[in-house]
Parts: C-alpha cells; structure tokens; sequence
C-alpha cells in the first residue's frame, strides 16, 4: 500500500512516519511530485483545510493521501491566527514567516494581561482515498499560554512563545520526545492510529493503536 503525506516538509513528514509507520505501507510526501501547484486553503477551521488538502492531493495523484491543517488560537484575539496561522503577519502587511507572525503576535497581546493570555495549538488530520472520499479523520489540541517574548530553539512557528499547561518551558524548550507526548499533532496522530488500528483499509498491516491515545 502507498500512502502520501500531503505536505513538503520533510521533518513533518518523517514525523508522521515515525508515528504511523508500518511494514507494508510505502510512504510518500509531496517532495516526490515536481511543478504541482498547491491545493488551496479556503477552509474556515482547520477540519475543513485538512479535508480540502487530503481530498485534492488524493484525487490528483491517484494515492491513499493523509493531510493535516493546524495552528493557534489566541483566546484574547478571537481564537485567531486561526487557519491563518502561517500566514498571519502576511494578511497584516507586516512581513512574512515564523519570525514576523511572533513579532506581531506579540504586539497584538502587548496590552493583554498575563492571566487572559491563554489559547491552544489546535491540529486536524484527514485521510482520503484515491477518488477523494474522507475515509478517516480526528482532531486534537493542546492548551497552554502565550509568553512576552520568545525561549527556546528546538520548534518552529509559535512554538517559542506557546507554554503548555503544566509546563514552565516553552515548546521549544522541549525535547522532540516530550513535545510529541503532549503536543497537539503527537495527539492527533496517536488518535488516527487508532483509527486506523480498527479500520477494514488497514486489515492485512497489522497496525497496533499506541496506549495512551487522546480520545475525541
């Protein structure tokens, strides 16, 4: 069986790997498809961009295809950036990237008191078959607060800002192995899983649901 990852990034994609994979399932990611343009992102919540992806990419290549959207919600912003996540310095003219969505971000909160600076990394998977049809999907989240400034080295996004409850260091303080124990895409994947554990699509591959799945 082929499974692609719909994403280009390679560490996301050896991250889902090491996550889901099994012997037998022959994974792929976007970086092995050339002079494609991107699905578009016109979801209103990250279930709906995470559908959009796994349905287009699916369809386009013929494959068993698995898409994630995800991103943070500020509770004193309106739960935004939202969807909007990577590119939210880009829809306020105020540069581009991990660093320029960080510095607004923080900007946006400077009046805000620490005790109302709460929000959530929010991820959605979604699985779909060649013809497009959403065979399996779930969603998790991981609360936290969000820091007057940066720490850490060892994430991207707002990874240095964003410090998970019943923590004291930022997730980028973290190491790999303890940011997916708790993190909000390490929940995700271990709730897939498990989907895919007690799906018909997967029966010959042996896949085993981790302990300690999230439920929905």
């Amino acid at each position: 069986m082929e499974l692609l990852i719909a994403t280009g990034n390679a560490g996301k994609a050896r991250e889902f790997r090491d996550m889901l994979g099994e012997a037998g399932i022959v994974w792929r990611s976007l970086k092995d498809f050339t002079g494609e343009t991107a699905v578009e992102e016109t979801g209103q919540t990250f279930a709906e961009n995470a559908c959009l992806k796994a349905a287009g990419y699916a369809r386009r290549y013929q494959l068993l295809t698995l898409a994630d959207d995800s991103g943070l919600e500020v509770d004193a912003l309106n739960k935004n950036p939202g969807v909007y996540s990577a590119r939210w310095a880009e829809r306020h003219n105020a540069g581009s990237g991990d660093e320029a969505n960080n510095r607004l971000l923080l900007q946006q909160l400077d009046t805000v008191s620490d005790d109302q600076r709460t929000g959530r990394f929010v991820c959605a998977l979604a699985l779909c078959d060649p013809t497009g049809k959403l065979v399996l999907s779930c969603q998790d989240s991981v609360e936290g607060r969000i820091l007057r400034s940066p720490r850490g080295s060892n994430g991207f996004g707002y990874d240095p800002l964003f410090v998970p409850n019943g923590f004291d260091r930022t997730t980028a303080e973290l190491d790999s192995a303890e940011k997916h124990r708790i993190s909000h895409r390490g929940k995700a994947l271990r709730h897939l899983k498990k989907l895919m554990a007690e799906s018909r699509l997967f029966a010959d591959h042996k896949i085993t649901a981790d302990s300690g799945v999230v439920q929905q």
